[in-house]
C-alpha cells in the first residue's frame, strides 16, 4: 500500500513540475514577442491599489533629452514639436526608406535616439530581425554617430557592417532588420 501512496504523489509532482515548465516557456514565448508589460501607478495616493492608474514613463524616456522626448512622441503620431534648425548642416530627420513604415519621417532631437523592439527606443522597429536594443544615434559635434548595441542581426551602413561606432553622412542609407532609413535635413 505504501508503495501505491508513493506512486501517486511522485505522479502529481511530476505533473505538477510539468505544467510549471510549460508555464515559464508560455511566459517566456509572451514576453519575446510582446515585450515587457507596462508598470502602472496610482493617480491618487489615497486611491490604493484599486484605485485609477495611468501608465509610467519609461525610463529611458524619462532620462532623455527634451529633444529626444519630441522625438519619441512624433512615432505614432506628430507631437507639434519644431525641428531644430540646420545651422551647422547636420541632419535634422530621420526618413524610412523601406521597410513596414516606409515614407514615415521624424525630427530628429539633440540627444542619444536609440533603436530596436523595445517599446522604450525612441524608433521601434517591429520585425524579428530587429534586436530589443538595437543601435543608438548620438549627435556629436561634427555629426551623427551610429553604435551597434551588439545586436544579433547586425547594422549596416551604406551596406557595411557596423562593428565599431561611425559616422554617418547625410541620405546615407542605414539598415536595421528590414527597415532602411535615411538621415536628412
Amino acid at each position: 500500500m505504501t508503495t501505491g501512496l508513493t506512486l501517486l504523489v511522485l505522479r502529481f509532482a511530476f505533473l505538477a513540475v510539468l505544467w510549471l515548465f510549460v508555464f515559464v516557456i508560455v511566459f517566456a514565448l509572451r514576453s519575446d514577442l510582446f515585450g515587457q508589460r507596462v508598470r502602472t501607478v496610482p493617480t491618487d495616493p489615497k486611491a490604493g491599489a484599486s484605485g485609477p492608474t495611468t501608465p509610467t514613463v519609461p525610463a529611458a524616456a524619462a532620462a532623455a533629452p527634451a529633444g529626444a522626448g519630441a522625438f519619441t512622441e512624433i512615432i505614432g503620431q506628430p507631437a507639434g514639436g519644431q525641428q531644430r534648425p540646420s545651422a551647422t548642416g547636420t541632419p535634422t530627420r530621420l526618413v524610412i526608406t523601406e521597410g513596414s513604415r516606409e515614407g514615415l519621417e521624424m525630427p530628429l532631437g539633440g540627444g542619444p535616439i536609440t533603436i530596436g523592439r523595445s517599446s522604450e527606443s525612441n524608433v521601434v522597429i517591429r520585425d524579428d530581425y530587429t534586436s530589443t536594443n538595437h543601435a543608438r544615434l548620438d549627435l556629436r559635434a561634427d555629426g551623427w554617430v551610429l553604435s551597434d548595441l551588439e545586436s544579433t542581426n547586425g547594422t549596416f551602413v551604406d551596406g557595411q557592417k557596423v562593428t565599431a561606432p561611425v559616422h554617418v553622412a547625410e541620405r546615407t542609407p542605414i539598415t536595421i532588420g528590414t527597415t532602411t532609413f535615411e538621415l536628412r535635413r
